[in-house]
């Protein structure tokens, strides 16, 4: 099992550590219910350096990702990120990912995991002249997710928080007042790939502060659906980074969160889980969201994507709310007339609605907004209906 380099910090708060992807992870420090409320109410600090990092570069790096992805990479301005789905010639779905626009000529591919070096070697293969780098080893990622998650993070580096849109992005030096970092760093010396290139993207930092002076990449986005940023840095720094962003935010209600409060926040808004919502055996128009996939432009596994379309027949994963008590879980079948019409891939008590919630595959014509079904529990049929995500709208 791989660890990432905030492994010995989760140890040391108590967190209980399962394996995830190939590696140790978190799953919670206290309870998964009251990590995902703080992130709902307040903020949450996650480790997600398990995620993969692919820069794709050179000549032709903008054509290579446009045959490779599902979405309009084409029009993406520089210092701004994208979701989008990688299929195979058969138009299933290799793995979804972000690609952010580094600079001109210059991207980067965050994959899942599980699927990290399946998507470098799909990428490597159909690349020509561009180069192709995974330093995946060589960064880390801290997520930090929550309503006042800018509010802590405008004071820990020079950048315009407030201006910063969704899935905008930009290379920016990290650093903290003395007060808030006493005892915890000394001075560093920014070294590696990000620190390569801060020359022509960092501005001078003009707050005067010193005690932590690192380059990070900082990303506007997250898997919550709260407000947030994912801040990529080296493998050194990412141990005094997350130690400064507990600190800074104690005042805040900040927690350290595992993988379990992610997936119920996830879940919540309706986003896909790699592994467990699509496995490689499902396309994007399957799974949607219908915005990843534009059809006017020619991408791997367009034909066959057009084929099922005009076939009209295949399933479609929808989001489930529970009428009755339960906890739907992955591989409940879902019933019409006590014929089987779907199967849970994922499934929770919501925190937020304090009810049953689901995602899963269900055959036409029962996909439709508003259908009620009935979800096989513990050989117990309890009734549930087809809604449109997300789930939660405020908490």
């Amino acid at each position: 099992m791989l660890k990432t380099p905030l492994y010995d910090l989760h140890v040391k708060l108590g967190a209980k550590m399962v394996p995830f992807g190939g590696w140790e992870m978190p799953l919670q420090y206290s309870s998964i219910i009251e990590e995902h409320m703080a992130v709902r109410k307040a903020a949450g600090a996650f480790d997600v350096s398990h995620m993969g990092d692919i820069i794709i570069r050179g000549e032709g790096a903008k054509e290579l990702l446009a045959r490779l992805l599902t979405n309009n990479v084409e029009d993406l301005p520089v210092d701004k990120g994208l979701y989008c789905h990688i299929l195979n010639d058969e138009g299933k779905i290799i793995d979804d990912t972000i690609v952010y626009h580094f600079e001109e000529g210059m991207y980067l591919m965050v994959p899942n995991a599980a699927t990290t070096e399946r998507v470098l070697d799909w990428v490597r293969a159909h690349a020509d002249k561009q180069e192709i780098i995974d330093v995946s080893q060589r960064l880390a990622c801290i997520a930090l997710q929550g309503p006042k998650a800018a509010e802590i993070l405008e004071d820990l580096t020079f950048s315009d928080i407030g201006s910063m849109k969704r899935n905008s992005s930009e290379l920016t030096v990290l650093f903290a007042d003395p007060d808030v970092t006493d005892g915890i760093i000394n001075r560093y010396q920014p070294t590696g790939f990000l620190c390569d290139i801060v020359a022509t993207k960092c501005k001078p930092n003009t707050k005067g502060q010193l005690g932590f002076n690192e380059t990070g990449y900082l990303c506007r986005t997250g898997y919550t659906g709260e407000d947030g940023f994912e801040i990529l840095v080296e493998n050194s720094v990412a141990p005094v980074l997350w130690q400064i962003l507990l600190k800074a935010g104690e005042d805040h209600g900040i927690r350290p969160c595992g993988l379990g409060a992610r997936d119920t926040l996830r879940l919540e808004m309706g986003f896909l889980l790699s592994g467990t919502d699509f496995d490689g055996s499902q396309t994007s128009l399957e799974t949607g969201p219908g915005w990843v996939v534009k059809m006017q432009r020619d991408f791997i596994g367009k034909g066959a994507l057009a084929r099922q379309l005009t076939a009209g027949d295949y399933s479609h994963l929808v989001c489930l709310e529970l009428m009755g008590k339960g906890v739907p879980r992955h591989g409940y079948q879902m019933v019409v007339g006590g014929d089987v019409v779907g199967t849970v891939t994922s499934g929770t008590l919501s925190p937020c609605l304090k009810r049953g919630i689901a995602m899963g595959y269900v055959r036409p014509p029962f996909h439709k907004e508003g259908t009620e079904v009935e979800v096989v529990i513990r050989g117990a049929s309890t009734k549930a209906k087809v809604v449109r995500p997300p789930f939660v709208r405020g908490c």
